[in-house]
């Protein structure tokens, strides 16, 4: 089974973010991603950026991930 944690500090490490929230099941994982970088980016390329910071994860180790994906002014604004 996978940690949330762990999904958490892949994330980090792949994409420079304010805030990070992971919970989830062990298969099934719900995420709150507050990054810079998603600045003038569509949801799409939002989680692309996401995707590419898990790598291979997305393809072995986890089944099923459903993102919020936020700038650190939407966060604020929330």
């Amino acid at each position: 089974m996978v940690d949330p944690r762990s999904i958490e500090q892949s994330i980090r490490s792949g994409l420079p973010c304010t805030h990070v929230e992971v919970s989830g099941d062990g298969t099934h994982f719900d995420a709150v991603i507050v990054s810079p970088q998603f600045a003038g980016a569509s949801r799409v390329r939002r989680h692309q950026l996401v995707y590419a910071a898990l790598g291979d994860r997305m393809k072995e180790e986890i089944h099923a991930l459903s993102m919020r994906t936020l700038t650190p002014e939407e966060w604020a604004s929330r």
